[in-house]
C-alpha cells in the first residue's frame, strides 16, 4: 500500500497535516510561553482525523522480506510497527519471581528475544502513573513534561487539575459525570509525534488503555487517536481532541457490550493453590480489606452487587484481569481496522493495560491477586505479540515493554515483617506547617499555605510579597515543620529545586529535582521514609515514593536493530523513546533527557 493510496474515514486530512507541520515550533516555545498548553492553539481537533487505510497486503507471519543492512539512507528500511506495551504498577521483581510460570510467547518470549535491562529506574518521584506514562514516549521527566503527578494543585485557579482532565473538549461515550481528556497538558513531544513530522503525518499514531492517561500521554500531542475504558458504561471512549465523533469500527466494538460478556463470571486462581502460598504467603492476610463488592479471598464473583451489567459492575471489573482482556481485544481491533504496520511509514500502537494497577492497590503487590494477575498478563502479552506477527511480523516490529511505576509492601505486612512500615496523615503535616507559620508570622499566618497536595506545599505567593515575607524563610520554615513529624524524611525547597542546589550522586534529591516544574510544582516537597505511605484516603497498597520498591521496573526492547541479553548497565524507561528514536533514524522528542541504550544496539 504506497503512501499516496492512504484515504480518510471521517474528513480531509489536511487540517491536521498542518497541525504536525507545527508542533515543533510549539514545542520551542513552551519554556517562553506555557500558557499556550493551555490555550485553544495547536491540538485542537473538532475537525475529524484519518482513522482509515487501505487493506494492507495479506499477512506474512515469516516476516516481509530481509532487514536492511546497508548503511546508506536510501537503502535503509524503518520497522512498519512500534508497539509500547506498558503494565501499571508492575514492579521488575515480578519478573523475576514468577518467571518459570510464564508461558514461552509472552514475558519470557519478551526476555530470550530482546534486550533487557535489570537496573531499569525511574529518576523522577512522584513514581505514579501519569508521570511514567508521560516519560515513556517522551524520554523526559516531569520537569520536561510538566505532568508532574496524577494532579497537582493550580495556583491561579486555586483548584486540583486532573493529569489530562480537558473541559475544552467533549467527551464521546462514557458516564455523565465523566470528564473529558486530552494532551493538552503535556508539554513536549513523543516518538510518535516524531515520527508524524518526519512523515509529513502518514504515520499513524493510537493510544489504548483501560485509564485515560494511560491511553493519551504515550501516543502524545499530534496522535490520531487515544481510547479509553468508561469505568461508568464499559465501553470504549474518546474526546473530540481527536475526531469530530467516534470510528465507526468503535462503535461497533461497544456495541457488542464486550465487557457485560463477565458479568457474574468468577475470578479464579489459574494454578494450584500451593504455588501460591509457595510465592505470596496466605490468601486474605488481615492487612487486606474486605468491601461489600471486593472480597479478601479467591474466588471473586464481579458483579458490582447488582443482578445485571450497571455503573457499579463496570467500575468493578477494572479490579480483575478481566478489564485487561478487553484492552487486549481493543488494540486488536485498531491494529486491523487501522491498519497499522501496513507500508514503510512507521505506525506506533501504545497499549497499557491498567487491572494490575486496581488489582495492587486493592490487594497488595505480594498478594494471591496480584500474582494472578501478573500470569494473566503475561498470556494477554503473549496475545498481543501473536497478533502483531500475524499482522504486521515482528521482525517489522519493535516492541518495548516497561511499566509506570512498581508499588510498595502494604505497611501493616511491613510492619509483620519487622520493617519500618507505617502511615503519615498529610493533615499532620498540614498541621504542623500551619502552627509553625502562626507562631512566627502570628495567627493570621494560616492564609499563606494553599494547599498540601502530592506531597507539595504551596504557598499564596501574592499574600507573601503583600506582606513582606520571604519566601525562602517561609520555604525553610515549613519544611523543618514538616520534618519534625514522625515518619517525614527529607524536604527540599523551591529555592534549593530552582537553582538546582541538590547533589546529582544522591538519588533521592534527584528524583525530587527530575520531578519538579517551576510552574507547576509546589514550594516545599515533602519526602516520607522508606516503607511509610504519606496519602489522606485509606487504601490498601500505594506507590509514589522514590525508593526501590516504586522506581524498579522493566526495560525491554525487541526487534531489529537490538541485540538480545540481559543488561545490568543502570537504564531508565526515559531510554526507551531516545533508543527507538536512533533505531529508527528520526528526530528524538523535544525535551529528551534519556541516553541511547548503545550496549544493546547492533
Amino acid at each position: 500500500v504506497s503512501s499516496q493510496m492512504k484515504t480518510t474515514s471521517h474528513t480531509t486530512r489536511a487540517p491536521r497535516l498542518v497541525a504536525a507541520s507545527v508542533l515543533s515550533l510549539f514545542v520551542a516555545l513552551l519554556p517562553a510561553a506555557p500558557a499556550l498548553a493551555q490555550g485553544t492553539g495547536f491540538g485542537e481537533r473538532g475537525e475529524g482525523r484519518q482513522t482509515t487505510r487501505p487493506a494492507p497486503r495479506p499477512a506474512n507471519t515469516q516476516g516481509r522480506g530481509p532487514r536492511a543492512t546497508a548503511t546508506g539512507a536510501a537503502a535503509y528500511q524503518r520497522p512498519r510497527l512500534v508497539l509500547l506495551i506498558a503494565v501499571d504498577q508492575f514492579r521488575y521483581d515480578f519478573l523475576e519471581r514468577f518467571d518459570d510460570l510464564f508461558v514461552a510467547g509472552g514475558l519470557k518470549r519478551l526476555q530470550r528475544e530482546g534486550a533487557s535491562w535489570t537496573n531499569a529506574n525511574y529518576d523522577h518521584v512522584p513514581t505514579e502513573t501519569a508521570p511514567g506514562h508521560a516519560t515513556m514516549l517522551t524520554g523526559a521527566w516531569p520537569a520536561e513534561t510538566g505532568i508532574i503527578g496524577n494532579d497537582w494543585y493550580d495556583r491561579a485557579t486555586k483548584k486540583t487539575v486532573l493529569n489530562v482532565g480537558d473541559a475544552g473538549v467533549r467527551l464521546f461515550g462514557g458516564g455523565t459525570t465523566e470528564v473529558a481528556a486530552s494532551p493538552r497538558n503535556l508539554l513536549a513531544s513523543t516518538l510518535g509525534d516524531e515520527l508524524r513530522l518526519t512523515t509529513a503525518g502518514r504515520s499513524k499514531v493510537i493510544g489504548v488503555s483501560g485509564k485515560d492517561r494511560g491511553a493519551i500521554l504515550p501516543a502524545g500531542r499530534a496522535d490520531n487517536a487515544a481510547y479509553w475504558y468508561s469505568p461508568f458504561t464499559g465501553e470504549m471512549i474518546s474526546s473530540s481532541y481527536y475526531f469530530a465523533q467516534l470510528p465507526e469500527w468503535v462503535t461497533r466494538f461497544n456495541a457488542a457490550r464486550p465487557a457485560d460478556k463477565y458479568f457474574g463470571k468468577s475470578w479464579e486462581r489459574m494454578l494450584p493453590v500451593a504455588e501460591y502460598e509457595k510465592r505470596a504467603g496466605e490468601d486474605a492476610p488481615a492487612w487486606e480489606t474486605e468491601t461489600p463488592r471486593l472480597t479478601k479471598a479467591f474466588p471473586h464473583v464481579v458483579t458490582g452487587g447488582g443482578t445485571a451489567p450497571s455503573a457499579a459492575f463496570y467500575g468493578d471489573l477494572r479490579y480483575s484481569p478481566f478489564s485487561n482482556d478487553i484492552i487486549v481485544s481493543f488494540a486488536e481491533q485498531a491494529l486491523v481496522n487501522e491498519n497499522l504496520g501496513a507500508d514503510a511509514d512507521t505506525d506506533v500502537l501504545t497499549v497499557s493495560l491498567s487491572a494490575n494497577d486496581y488489582v495492587g492497590h486493592q490487594w497488595g503487590p505480594y498478594s494471591h491477586e496480584a500474582m494472578d494477575a501478573t500470569l494473566h498478563t503475561d498470556r494477554q502479552i503473549a496475545a498481543l505479540l501473536d497478533m502483531v506477527e500475524r499482522r504486521v511480523g515482528l521482525r517489522h516490529t519493535l516492541v518495548a515493554f516497561t511499566a509506570d511505576h512498581g508499588v510498595a509492601p502494604v505497611p501493616e505486612h511491613a510492619t509483620a515483617m519487622k520493617l519500618s512500615g507505617g502511615r503519615v496523615k498529610p493533615a499532620d503535616v498540614t498541621s504542623a506547617v500551619r502552627g509553625a507559620l502562626r507562631a512566627r508570622f502570628g495567627e493570621e499566618a494560616d492564609k499563606y499555605l494553599l494547599a498540601f497536595d502530592n506531597n507539595n506545599l504551596y504557598f499564596d505567593h501574592q499574600a507573601l510579597r503583600r506582606e513582606r515575607v520571604g519566601h525562602e524563610e517561609v520555604e525553610r520554615l515549613a519544611g523543618e515543620a514538616a520534618l519534625a513529624v514522625p515518619g517525614i524524611a527529607r524536604f527540599f525547597t523551591r529555592t534549593q529545586l530552582a537553582a538546582r542546589g541538590v547533589s546529582p550522586a544522591d538519588p533521592v534529591a534527584r528524583r525530587v529535582l527530575h520531578g519538579f516544574h517551576a510552574a507547576r510544582s509546589g514550594d516545599v516537597v515533602v519526602v516520607q521514609e522508606p516503607f511509610k505511605y504519606l496519602v489522606e484516603y485509606q487504601i490498601v497498597a500505594t506507590h509514589g515514593a522514590p525508593y526501590s520498591y516504586d522506581t524498579h521496573v522493566p526495560v525491554i526492547l525487541m526487534g531489529p536493530g537490538l541485540t538480545a541479553g540481559r543488561y545490568a548497565a543502570a537504564a531508565t524507561p526515559a531510554d526507551i523513546a531516545p533508543t527507538l528514536a536512533a533505531l529508527l533514524r528520526v528526530q528524538p522528542p523535544s525535551n529528551s533527557v534519556g541516553r541511547v541504550l548503545s550496549e544493546a544496539l547492533r
